[in-house]
């Protein structure tokens, strides 16, 4: 199929459900909530062929896994929505409309769907980017197209297949396809486009959304640092750390990137996290609890980062037992010490069971270097020293943070879930994700009686409206 035959296809889809949305009018807190609910059953009764197929997908990913990031992880985001958007879509009252109230006039604000929303997974976590952000889609009251990533094949043609046999295609449906079908995807001239997936990447499909004027919300990551302070417990901060670390091997847009920690407590640190992954993986090739990595070229890639950097010397400490009597695409955790600038650990998101540790004199000087580069998406802090973790906070920027913890703030329902800058833009997750996919439209009603001919406020102008406009210039 050629590029265009896949825009003609797609946007097909579009128009029907556009043509769809136009005729619907209103939608009702009982069809949002069915909507809602519709899905939610589709991850019950299909959960287990899922997480078998993300399974199949990475060659080997443990089906806890699966269960409790990818099933467990969207059911969280659809329930709270479906418990929660009937006060969330409540019109917006504001009294303060000066000067026409004094005429009788009044105004709100009324949160309307937006139309038809585009949403664009990645393969590391198939199912929680394209249904977290239908949640907040279908709470707004919109329909919605989802493209699954093509690096999980398996798993994209189940969902397609359980989302044609549950849904009407105009309210809900699943384009599947490669790297082509993905990019006519974003050149649609969708209501709202949602993608999360790599920042150059999320680049392309910001620059086709804004041939269509389409608003987007970019869910991209970078290289999340986390500061281990002085004040920090190191032992627990290694336990956490290592545990974080360890969720899809790496493979997650919040995971650890880097970690800063005083030159003095590096070995300390060091040997927590080393000894804590060697009791939770003591082997590496063919560990059943382990996710491999999910493709050749990804283990390639990592691996790549991991050998430049001991080309050039670095210290680099591997973590679990290689066999080298089986190969497959499970690795072990490499930690990089120090590695220079220009290697290519440190200039890309790692995205994989590798893990820079780098030292500092002086938080400030860690923060400072933090700053210097891209916004990330997620920041971490460990320490006990109140007066200095805000300090870090009001020194940085960063999508979300947790604090004594990592990889935990996504799983705030409540709470938005975003990055700032090249680590995205944008929310979902609670009412910040049904705002974020909602029109706030504003509406003026205007009083019984207008008073602006006999107060002189039409043409011919007098001297007694001069004088009172200029009594309202105050500071």
């Amino acid at each position: 199929m050629t590029q265009s035959a896949h825009s003609f296809s797609i946007q097909q889809v579009l128009e029907v459900q556009q043509r769809a949305f136009v005729e619907e009018g209103a939608v009702s807190a009982e069809v949002r909530a069915a909507r809602l609910q519709q899905v939610i059953d589709l991850l019950v009764e299909c959960q287990d062929e899922l997480c078998a197929a993300m399974g199949e997908d990475f060659g080997g990913r443990p089906a806890v896994f699966s269960l409790a990031n990818d099933v467990l992880g969207s059911l969280s985001s659809l329930k709270h929505a479906r418990d929660s958007f009937r006060q969330w879509m409540l019109d917006s009252s504001r009294p303060s409309v000066k000067p026409f109230d004094t005429f009788g006039a009044s105004a709100w604000v009324k949160y309307q769907p937006k139309g038809v929303v585009g949403i664009i997974g990645t393969w590391n976590a198939p199912l929680f980017t394209l249904l977290s952000p239908l949640a907040s889609a279908f709470a707004a009251g919109n329909r919605a197209v989802l493209k699954p990533s093509e690096i999980a094949p398996r798993t994209a043609q189940v969902l397609a297949e359980a989302v044609a046999k549950r849904f009407d295609p105009q309210v809900l449906s699943v384009v599947v396809g490669g790297p082509e079908v993905s990019a006519a995807f974003s050149e649609q001239a969708w209501d709202h486009l949602v993608f999360t997936g790599s920042i150059n990447v999320g680049r392309a499909v910001m620059a086709a959304a804004a041939k269509n004027l389409v608003p987007v919300t970019l869910e991209l990551g970078g290289k999340s640092p986390v500061l281990v302070s002085n004040s920090a417990d190191v032992a627990n901060a290694a336990e956490r750390i290592a545990v974080g670390k360890s969720l899809n091997s790496g493979q997650l847009c919040v995971s650890p990137d880097v970690v800063w920690v005083q030159e003095s407590r590096l070995e300390e640190l060091l040997q927590g996290i080393a000894t804590l992954y060697a009791q939770l993986y003591p082997a590496i090739t063919g560990n059943k609890d382990l996710t491999p990595v999910v493709n050749e070229r990804h283990h390639a890639r990592v691996s790549g980062y991991v050998q430049d950097a001991r080309s050039r010397g670095v210290r680099v400490v591997d973590v679990g037992a290689v066999s080298a009597e089986g190969v497959d695409r499970r690795l072990p955790l490499s930690l990089v010490i120090n590695p220079p600038a220009d290697s290519e650990i440190a200039q890309h998101e790692i995205f994989g069971p590798a893990l820079i540790l780098r030292t500092f004199a002086d938080i400030r000087d860690a923060v400072a270097q933090i700053n210097a580069g891209d916004h990330p998406l997620a920041l971490y802090y460990f320490g006990t020293d109140e007066a200095e973790m805000n300090w870090v906070l009001d020194h940085t920027l960063s999508g979300g943070v947790s604090i004594n913890d990592v990889v935990m703030h996504p799983a705030l329902e409540d709470a938005p879930f975003g990055g700032v800058g090249t680590s995205g833009m944008g929310h979902y997750h609670g009412h910040e994700g049904f705002l974020e996919f909602s029109h706030a439209r504003s509406i003026y009603r205007a009083g019984n009686h207008d008073p602006r001919r006999e107060w002189g406020m039409l043409p011919p102008y007098n001297e007694q409206f001069l004088q009172m406009l200029k009594a309202a210039v105050t500071p």
